[in-house]
């Protein structure tokens, strides 16, 4: 198996440091570089190679949509992971329609980093499941 390169965009220390904790812990994947923020994470970018961005949405300077974006257009080949901890579904479709291939609750990290990775390696999209189970009726939308 081929050596997945991540890299962790997270503006609070702490958090990031779990979020490594997590993945490191898989045969694998690789944190190769962390940023504390969109700008910091896309000069980074400029010079490495990665498979995936694991992005905070909500960062300085640059935000994580902006950076998303700015990833799916200059480097379409990369893999975005957006973590979130806002269950605002509006942030989430502006995601969907960027192209990232996943959206995960902060809540839900440590369960669901790991399928999003993978969803996300086989060319399809992660969404977290709590992000639609506050609401009975209302079912995440399909997405490959």
């Amino acid at each position: 198996m081929e050596l997945v390169k991540i890299i962790l965009t997270e503006d609070h220390a702490l958090l990031r440091q779990g979020i490594k904790k997590i993945i490191q812990g898989v045969p694998g994947l690789q944190i190769i570089l962390e940023a504390e923020d969109g700008l910091e994470l896309m000069q980074q970018l400029e010079t490495t190679t990665t498979d995936i961005v694991i992005l905070d949405i909500s960062m300085p300077r640059l935000r994580g949509l902006e950076a998303a974006e700015l990833i799916k257009r200059l480097y379409p080949k990369v893999k975005v992971l957006i973590l979130s901890m806002n269950l605002n579904k509006d942030l989430f479709y502006k995601a969907m329609k960027i192209g990232v291939n996943g959206y995960v609750l902060k809540e839900d990290l440590t369960r669901d980093m790991h399928a999003a990775i993978n969803t996300a390696l086989e060319g399809k999209t992660f969404v977290s499941p709590l992000l639609f189970r506050q609401v009975p009726d209302e079912s995440p939308p399909v997405v490959s």
